[in-house]
């Protein structure tokens, strides 16, 4: 049994052998690839073509076009279902994107804009504690995602400043 998600809509798919169902109703269907990621198929005398288009391996996530429609699919096994609702998804070993205040303070100036990519080591935004300037750098390369401050706000410890992706 699979899960696929495709533009957020949840559908169950079984297949073995012969045997094909989407949501619990079976299906016939005749796929050939004729050339490499492109398929011809004809279900319920209806044809088909599909080529994919971006494969991201590490997600489970496809990019499908369906006779010029694109779709997003993502697919999850029934390890990914069961790692899911034990809490132990993929996503769980990835490394933090969030860049976290070290420390209570004051921030003195955004040394970067969203959207903008960034390497390890450059420098992000300043943020004044204790009477110091400090100078917080990208822990990894990335882009901007997201600035959750502004200059001149006052920030916790571990409060999220910037999220980068």
């Amino acid at each position: 049994m699979y899960k696929a998600y495709i533009n957020n809509q949840e559908f169950g798919i079984e297949s073995e052998g012969a045997k094909n169902s989407i949501n619990g109703v079976s299906f016939d269907a005749d796929i050939i690839e004729f050339k490499k990621d492109r398929f011809h198929i004809i279900r319920d005398n209806r044809s088909y073509t599909a080529e994919v288009l971006h494969v991201n391996t590490e997600e489970k996530l496809f990019t499908i076009k369906v006779n010029n429609a694109v779709f997003q699919v993502q697919v999850r096994d029934k390890y990914d279902e069961l790692l899911r609702e034990m809490g132990i998804d993929r996503t769980a070993g990835k490394k933090a994107n969030d860049l976290k205040a070290p420390m209570p303070g004051l921030v003195l100036n955004i040394l970067v804009s969203e959207g903008q990519p960034v390497a390890k080591g450059d420098p992000i935004l300043v943020l004044e504690a204790m009477k110091m300037e400090n100078i917080i750098k990208a822990a990894s390369d990335g882009m901007i995602k997201k600035i959750a401050v502004a200059k001149g706000d006052k920030v916790e410890k571990n409060q999220v400043m910037i999220t980068m992706g």
